[in-house]
């Protein structure tokens, strides 16, 4: 099967971000994105790939108390 690709607006929809939001990231290069006619689309497996490498919250600061 075909890799499926997706318009700003189904990967705003997935990452419950506004359009414009989606958009700005893909003309700043920081979600793999690319144009056709103008138009940007994402591959669905290189925006997953891209989500796996995002960091995760939780990640230690200093700001946790921990009763020491």
């Amino acid at each position: 099967m075909p890799d499926e690709v997706l318009t700003i607006k189904e990967v705003a929809a997935l990452l419950k971000l506004a359009e414009k939001t989606v958009y700005a990231m893909a003309a700043a290069g920081e979600i793999p994105a690319f144009k056709i006619r103008g138009q940007w689309r994402i591959k669905r497996t290189e925006l997953d790939r891209w989500m796996d490498a995002q960091p995760r919250g939780g990640d230690s600061g200093g700001d946790d108390d921990d009763g020491r």
